[in-house]
Parts: structure tokens; C-alpha cells; sequence
């Protein structure tokens, strides 16, 4: 599975309580992660551990984390060839993706050049308009690939980039997410999808 960071985290919470789950049988990717150390409070490791891996029994060799002490280039070349090692295919059972205020998905923000990206499956970021500056992130081309991708998105802040996401011609990083012959879900609660009531939508959400 790939996981995003952002708020997303705090809604696998519950999943710990699970009886029905084999642990032992999960990878864990992260479809971005910031450029710090995994105890430093913007990892979105830490976060994610926070609320559900350091509660569950998946083995730590199936976790694959940031390796923050190379340069943030390095690192992300490192990450590329551990999941191309892990997962030949290159197709996550799923993509776990969340949406900023902004239309950002992953580490993919609006007008940056990684949105034009082909050819890196895992890049370097170091001008990430939130910070911290430096992270990687999975690009277009390796999310394409995931048999499942859903966006689990809320609130008030997130309606005119969920509208902007879901029409004819999606404006928003996240809204051009595509998979190539999988699935694609958005899961929205009512305050996110309140603006589309009346809006002609392409996508199940």
C-alpha cells in the first residue's frame, strides 16, 4: 500500500482495532514523505506509526522508510530502486492519496514541473511551497499504476478544489491523477462535497 501524509493518517486510526487483518502480509510505501529524520514531527512515518504502525504487527523490514541521511536526490533514487527491488510490477494494491486546500496531491503541487514528470517514479522535491522545502514523492507514472488509488478528502477548505478536481477537465494536481486500468475512488465527507450538487461530475466520489 502507498500512504500519503497530511491529515490522512489520523483516519487509518481504527484500522489497529481490526481482528480480520493479516499484518504480517502488508508493505507499507509513503506516496511522499518530507526530507527529515523518521522521528522528526513533520515525518509522515512518525505520523503514520503514530496512529496505527507502532500498534500493528507489520514487520519493520515491510515498512519502507526515507533514508534522510543522503541528499534529499540520493534518497529519492535510493526509495525508486527499493520499491522497483520490492515491487517489480511497479502496481500498488493501493494508493492512499489526500488533497491540500491548494488542489496538492502527494508532493505535487500546482505549476510545478514534477506535474510534466515521465521518467522518475520517486522524485526529489526542494522547493515544496509548504514546508518543510525538501521531500520525494511518487509521480504520476508509479500512481498510474496502482490497481487502487482513493482520495479520502473533508472539510470546508477542500470544495472549490474537489469541483475543480471532479469536472470534464480537472484543474488541480490531484484531479489529474489517473490510473491505468485500475480504480479510482474520492471519498468525501459532506462539507467537501458540498459544491457539487449542481455540478456535472466525470468521477464516482
Amino acid at each position: 500500500r502507498g500512504v500519503s501524509g497530511g491529515s490522512l493518517p489520523k483516519f487509518l486510526k481504527g484500522l489497529s482495532k481490526r481482528a480480520d487483518i493479516d499484518w504480517s502480509l502488508w508493505w507499507v510505501y509513503f506516496c511522499d514523505e518530507r526530507y527529515v529524520s523518521n522521528d522528526d514531527p513533520d515525518s509522515n512515518y512518525g505520523a503514520l506509526s503514530n496512529v496505527l504502525l507502532g500498534e500493528v504487527s507489520i514487520p519493520d523490514s515491510q515498512i519502507l522508510k526515507i533514508n534522510s541521511s543522503i541528499p534529499v536526490d540520493q534518497a529519492a533514487k535510493e526509495y525508486e530502486g527499493e520499491i522497483r527491488k520490492r515491487l517489480p510490477s511497479l502496481s500498488l494494491d493501493l494508493a492512499l492519496c489526500g488533497m491540500g486546500p491548494d488542489g496538492h496531491t502527494c508532493s505535487l503541487f500546482p505549476g510545478h514541473p514534477l506535474l510534466e514528470e515521465t521518467n522518475l517514479l520517486i522524485a526529489p522535491i526542494t522547493d515544496s511551497p509548504k514546508p518543510p522545502p525538501s521531500r520525494i514523492t511518487m509521480t504520476y507514472p508509479l500512481l498510474a499504476k496502482s490497481r487502487n488509488i482513493a482520495f479520502v478528502v473533508t472539510g470546508e477548505s477542500k470544495v472549490e478544489k474537489v469541483v475543480e478536481s471532479l469536472c470534464e477537465e480537472p484543474k488541480t494536481p490531484a484531479g489529474k491523477v489517473k490510473t491505468d486500468d485500475g480504480t479510482l475512488l474520492w471519498f468525501l465527507d459532506s462539507a467537501a462535497a458540498s459544491g457539487l450538487s449542481d455540478r456535472p461530475v466525470s468521477q464516482m466520489y
